[in-house]
């Protein structure tokens, strides 16, 4: 790739992505292990072949239904009064954040993390050649005044907070949200592709969305609507934000097909949620478990537990693709992360953690 004249600031980097390995238990890239019921593949076949034959025109560039059907979702899920307006949907919520840095970043910006966090925001800064900033978490991986006043200092023109955060599940209190719309100027991004995994009751950031024309809310139907592989993510802001966003977007973005799966997939959100719930007690009981065995577990809002700690992290992680067992090796070093499967995925995973830690199952 050297001998290609691309930009100087791509050489020697290495494109994002877990590793792709197939084995029986595949817990490392937090997919919601339960896929559409038959009921809701009845419904996709339906539609999709009803717009086989519309093929040949372009979908709706403004995806006005689907915006105004996500916005009903979150009026009934966070308790909000939001309109198709205050939504815009793209390819995943990659799409959204890369669309966002190139409204909002550039040469003359910056955008700060709170680390550890997900990777791909210095990926989204880099390609909008957007100066990249971090703050370091408490130990614990919580956020409180302390750590923004430091951000603060730094002067940083979009601040992202991830809640819950990947990698470490940790879920930010709204009060310092709020404390952060009180004392900064820029635009601040809410990242909350895995809300729905949240401790019930747990207010959304959509809900300071009236009052605050800076805030941003990024959510994704990767995790809870168990659908990774339609790539659809979107953006909860004011109108104005929503209409600036166009700017940026390229013709057409977002497929009629896509639009038409996603509107199904909303239909079928009450079905979807119980799922969640079954994984919500799932986390909390492999969390519980962890820490009966020993090991160091942060608390998580998501659909992922973050454990440790490890010597040799890689080494771990590497007996336990032999055991047949693909988590992730990512998060500040002697940490592991593990995706919440099925229950018989999960007794998989803890079969196979006991066995390459040489640990007993006494409890």
């Amino acid at each position: 790739m050297t001998e290609l004249p691309i930009r100087n600031d791509l050489i020697g980097r290495s494109p994002y992505g877990a590793p792709q390995i197939e084995v029986p238990i595949r817990l490392n890239t937090n997919e919601n292990p339960f896929g559409p019921s038959p009921d809701l593949v009845a419904e996709l076949a339906k539609v999709v072949s009803d717009l086989g034959s519309r093929l040949n025109r372009y979908p709706d560039r403004d995806a006005v239904e689907l915006r105004a059907d996500l916005a009903n979702y979150l009026n009934s899920e966070s308790q909000v009064n939001l309109t198709a307006e205050n939504i815009w949907p793209a390819n995943g919520s990659n799409e959204v954040m890369q669309q966002l840095l190139q409204l909002f970043g550039g040469p003359d910006k910056s955008l700060l993390v709170f680390d550890p966090t997900y990777s791909m925001y210095e990926d989204y800064c880099r390609n909008t050649f957007t100066k990249y900033l971090r703050v370091s978490r408490n130990a614990d991986f919580t956020i409180d005044r302390t750590v923004i006043d430091s951000a603060l200092a730094l002067s940083p023109d979009i601040i992202v907070i991830t809640s819950p955060n990947n990698p470490t599940g940790t879920v930010i209190e709204l009060s310092d949200i709020d404390y952060l719309l009180e004392k900064f100027n820029g635009m601040l991004i809410v990242d909350e592709a895995y809300a729905e995994f949240r401790a019930t009751g747990t207010p959304s950031a959509l809900t300071k969305l009236d009052s605050n024309p800076h805030l941003v809310v990024v959510r994704t139907m990767s995790k809870a609507f168990s659908y990774a592989g339609a790539r659809v993510g979107y953006v909860a802001a004011n109108p104005k934000v929503i209409a600036a966003i166009q700017l940026v977007r390229l013709p057409y973005h977002l497929s009629t097909i896509t639009q038409a799966i996603a509107r199904v997939a909303l239909r079928f959100s009450d079905q979807l949620q119980r799922q969640v719930s079954l994984l919500r007690r799932e986390r909390d009981e492999l969390a519980i478990w962890l820490s009966e065995h020993g090991f160091e577990v942060a608390p998580s809002g998501a659909n992922f537990l973050l454990f440790g700690t490890f010597g040799d992290r890689t080494s771990i992680w590497e007996q336990l693709v032999e055991q047949g067992v693909l988590i992730r090796e990512t998060g500040p070093e002697g940490w592991l992360r593990v995706s919440i499967g099925t229950p018989e995925e999960n007794q998989a995973f803890k079969t196979a953690l006991l066995h390459v830690t040489n640990r007993t199952n006494g409890k």
